[in-house]
C-alpha cells in the first residue's frame, strides 16, 4: 500500500481505486451506456449555462417557453461556418445564442417573419430547418430533451406579430470589443481583413 500524507490523500486514494474496480467489472454495453449518460449530463449542463447566458439578453417581459442546443450553420467572412449554441422560443420571437471569443453572437427570428419550420431526426441527432424571409436557418445536431415543446410552439405562432421587446443589451461594450479585436490583431490571430470585417459588422450595431 503506497504511504500518504494525511487521511484526505488516502480517502482519495480509496474513492478512486473503488471506482477503477467498479469499472472493470462493467461490460462493454455498461461501459458504453455509462458514456453516454455522462455525455447526456454534459449537453443538459451546457444547456443550462447557456440559456442562463442567453436570458440576460432578453427583454423585460420576455420569457423562455422551450430551448434545445445545437449547431448552427451559417458563414463567417463569407466562408462557411457553424457554431455552437442554444435555440430558443420565446413568447416573442425565436432566438439563437452563442458564446463566442469576444463576447457573445445573438440572432433573432420574429414569428411574423418565419413562413416554415421542419423538424427531421438523423443518427447524429435531431435537425431544424426554418424558413425567415425567405432565407434557410438550419440548426442541427440537436439533442431530444425539450424539442418537441420548441418546435410546436413555433408553429403556432408561425406569422404572427408580436411587441418587439426591449432587451438588457446596450452597445457600451462595443468600443471596448473593437479594442480586443484590434489586440487580437496585434497579436496575430486576425489579419487586416478578418478585423476590419469583426469591427464593420461591430459598428452597425451602435
Amino acid at each position: 500500500m503506497p504511504q500518504f500524507k494525511d487521511k484526505e490523500e488516502y480517502e482519495k486514494w480509496k474513492a478512486e481505486r473503488s471506482k477503477s474496480s467498479k469499472e472493470s467489472h462493467l461490460t462493454p454495453q455498461q461501459t458504453s451506456e455509462s458514456a453516454v449518460k455522462e455525455q447526456e449530463l454534459e449537453k443538459i449542463t451546457k444547456l443550462k449555462k447557456l440559456t442562463e447566458a442567453a436570458e440576460k439578453h432578453l427583454g423585460e417581459k420576455e420569457k423562455i417557453i422551450a430551448s434545445v442546443i445545437g449547431v448552427y450553420e451559417t458563414k463567417i467572412l463569407g466562408k462557411d461556418a457553424v457554431r455552437e449554441g442554444v435555440l430558443l422560443a420565446t413568447n416573442n420571437r425565436a432566438v439563437f445564442f452563442a458564446k463566442q471569443m469576444l463576447g457573445y453572437n445573438l440572432e433573432v427570428f420574429p414569428y411574423s417573419n418565419i413562413s416554415s419550420i421542419e423538424r427531421r431526426k438523423a443518427f447524429t441527432g435531431h435537425r431544424i430547418s426554418l424558413i425567415v424571409s425567405g432565407n434557410n436557418v438550419v440548426i442541427k445536431w440537436i439533442n431530444e430533451r425539450d424539442i418537441k415543446n420548441l418546435v410546436n410552439y413555433i408553429k403556432k405562432n408561425i406569422g404572427e406579430k408580436t411587441q418587439v421587446p426591449s432587451t438588457n443589451e446596450t452597445t457600451l461594450d462595443i468600443p471596448d470589443q473593437i479594442k480586443k479585436l484590434a489586440e487580437l490583431k496585434n497579436q496575430g490571430i486576425l489579419n487586416e481583413e478578418e478585423f476590419q470585417e469583426k469591427k464593420k459588422t461591430l459598428l452597425l450595431k451602435i
